[in-house]
């Protein structure tokens, strides 16, 4: 047998492991999904425990024989955009939607819970701003990092998915955030318009692609602004949200840039009254003593 032989066996194998692996985790959390936790009806014929294939397939709009080979570990290739949506029906938590992209041999492009390009100089930076709230956000929207004040602007973020905390999905789906937005109509086209003008540099990009098509599957109002196809530069404005904790704050939403090519930004939000700025304070120290507890 020739090197080459030997080295690719071996390779093949771990391949094959891997594929077996990954059906054995799909079909597994397939069957702990109950019809109820996905808004199906249950039925008087079913016999399979959990969500079938092709609820699942139809779920994670791909095709059922497709979905079928992966669980029957099939050598198919996965995208990244199709384990995003997987780990999403089936209701996976940090932890398994890890393994899922693991098992697949994928990067999992969302924003995870530490971001290393945000330096602990940044992070210190985001408190001193306190209590004004301030967070670090990509061009996509992903909230890399943010301090106390923010967490509690729209609600409670720390509660959020780290792969979730993302302002456009937050804005689309979040009951706090769309309550606590007063211009709630307004924003979503801006922020889809925004959104539109930074995607010209990221064409084809998986992080992307998956965003997209995540907030056009769930949010018939980003469908809507999405295909209007404005187009609007980034740029200062004056916004309020009705807070639950201490009511209604009108800020000034400014981006301080970190690199020139209109990428990662520091957003603050400033009062622009003595009323907000009172609100602040006692949101800010809100937060202070929740984090104490």
């Amino acid at each position: 047998m020739t090197k080459m032989a030997e080295e690719t066996i071996p390779r093949r194998s771990e391949t094959a492991i891997r594929r077996h692996e990954l059906a054995t985790f799909l079909r597994s959390r397939r069957e702990r999904i109950t019809p109820e936790q996905v808004g199906l009806p249950r039925g008087r014929r079913r016999r399979t425990p959990g969500l079938r294939r092709e609820e699942v397939a139809q779920l994670s709009a791909v095709g059922v024989t497709w979905y079928t080979w992966l669980e029957q570990s099939r050598d198919i290739q996965v995208s990244v955009q199709v384990l995003d949506a997987l780990a999403r029906t089936l209701r996976l938590d940090a932890g398994e939607r890890a393994h899922l992209f693991q098992l697949a041999a994928s990067t999992d492009p969302t924003p995870a819970a530490e971001c290393p390009s945000v330096t602990p100089a940044l992070r210190e930076m985001l408190r001193q701003l306190e209590p004004i709230p301030a967070c670090i956000q990509n061009s996509r929207y992903d909230i890399l990092a943010y301090n106390r004040t923010y967490a509690r602007l729209l609600g409670d973020l720390d509660a959020v998915p780290p792969e979730d905390r993302n302002c456009l999905v937050l804005i689309h789906t979040n009951p706090d955030w769309r309550t606590a937005i007063v211009h709630l109509d307004e924003s979503r086209r801006l922020m889809a318009a925004k959104l539109r003008a930074s995607m010209g540099g990221h064409l084809g990009e998986p992080a992307w692609k998956m965003l997209i098509n995540r907030l056009t599957t769930e949010s018939p109002e980003f469908r809507e602004n999405w295909d209007r196809y404005e187009v609007v530069a980034p740029r200062g404005k004056t916004k309020q949200f009705l807070n639950p904790y201490v009511g209604l704050l009108t800020l000034d939403h400014t981006d301080l840039w970190l690199n020139p090519d209109f990428g990662a930004r520091v957003v603050t939000y400033v009062p622009v009254d003595g009323e907000s700025r009172e609100r602040l304070e006692r949101l800010h120290a809100l937060a202070v003593e929740r984090e104490v507890v």
